[in-house]
């Protein structure tokens, strides 16, 4: 089948969700999130591509596109045997007939993989997913950062002339810049925001017990969405109103009765307002670290993207500006290509790519360089 019509679908394999989107025309058609315990075992990984292959069932004809960060996961003894062992798992359910030209693993500079260069190159396609969708919004956008705020994790990626700038690649050296921050809107424990917080006037050590998670803040505000809440909650409980408060009220050694509905909402705009400013010091040193012009715009992604706005405006605040450095733009309508026909159906595939921005990046990325090739 001629590149132009070979369907593409890219996968972002990561420890607790696998995300993909599937591309027709250079345009997204669909997205779409699974929860994947990963840590738990290879069968789920299996058991979702499976999935996916019930949604899709033109898989086995199209090109697949795969990132990864689920190599991070301790059912894997090191970061090598997890890049092989999930490229092995994605062929063997994808492609178990094909030679391994239709499937490609990003591997950030070196380019794209086939399953038999895995090995040489599992450091450069480990944890590269970030990369890619960087990559996507430099092309698009020139100049700029990515703030992919996550259920995990947060990137932030500068970019000028359409170029990613900067040396870091692993997860490592971004750690030490601030371009990945282990912070997302989900699964962090509640007490990795703060040591101390506000409660009727005082300032109280918080109990670093698995008490609650941040999604229990963002639930409460009303800002996190169901469809991106998949994971279970730190008690398991249910994740109503009244559970979460319960939650919440453990992490200062109280009960839900012990204040109201009004200031347990007040206390998880306060943890809201911990993760904004540890979020935006980030920003803010790699921000420093690389002149953009005026012109610059912030792409925002992830399914903790309501944060994106504010965590750049605490930048700004931090360098002394008193409004937005940047314009602002949404991966899911700035950067992705989805097709007319997408967005003026039912589902919410703009949304998704928003969400989902790693696997509709090594899309088009594949994309472009499959018609580029011919």
């Amino acid at each position: 089948m001629p590149a132009t019509e070979r369907p593409v679908i890219g996968w972002d394999v990561g420890g607790a969700h696998v995300k993909a989107c599937l591309l027709r025309g250079g345009e997204v058609t669909d997205v779409a999130q699974w929860a994947c315990p990963l840590w738990q075992g290879m069968e789920h990984l299996e058991h979702t591509l499976q999935s996916a292959c019930r949604r899709w069932p033109m898989a086995d004809d199209a090109a697949h596109a795969v990132t990864m960060t689920g190599e991070m996961v301790d059912l894997f003894s090191d970061r090598q045997e997890g890049v092989k062992r999930i490229a092995l798992q994605m062929m063997r359910t994808l492609q178990p007939a094909q030679d391994g030209d239709a499937m490609r693993f990003f591997a950030g500079d070196a380019g794209w993989c086939r399953i038999d260069e895995v090995p040489a190159q599992w450091e450069r396609i480990a944890s590269a997913n970030w990369l890619a969708t960087a990559r996507h919004a430099a092309h698009a956008v020139g100049d700029g950062v990515l703030v992919d705020i996550g259920s995990t994790t947060t990137d932030f990626v500068a970019f000028r002339g359409g170029q990613v700038l900067g040396h870091s690649r692993t997860d490592a050296e971004r750690l030490a810049t601030g371009e990945l921050v282990y912070l997302g809107v989900v699964r962090t424990p509640l007490f990795a925001l703060a040591r101390r917080i506000g409660w009727r006037g005082r300032m109280l050590n918080v109990m670093n017990e698995y008490f609650a998670t941040v999604a229990d803040v963002y639930r409460l505000t009303g800002e996190l969405q169901a469809d991106h809440d998949l994971y279970p909650t730190a008690d398991n409980a249910p994740k109503s109103p009244l559970a979460t408060r319960r939650r919440l009220a453990r992490m200062i050694g109280l009960d839900e009765h012990d204040g109201t509905a009004d200031e347990w909402l007040a206390f998880a705009r306060a943890w809201r307002q911990h993760q904004v400013d540890e979020l935006g010091g980030q920003l803010h040193r790699v921000l420093q670290a690389h002149s953009l012009p005026s012109s610059a715009a912030y792409v925002s992604a992830g399914c903790g993207d309501f944060l994106a706005a504010d965590v750049v405006a605490h930048a700004a605040t931090l360098a002394g500006q008193g409004r937005l450095p940047m314009r602002g733009m949404a991966y899911g309508s700035g950067v992705a290509k989805v097709s007319a026909d997408a967005r003026s159906g039912a589902a919410p595939v703009r949304a998704w790519a928003q969400v989902c921005a790693p696997c509709v990046a090594v899309a088009a990325l594949l994309d472009a360089e499959l018609r580029r090739c011919g």
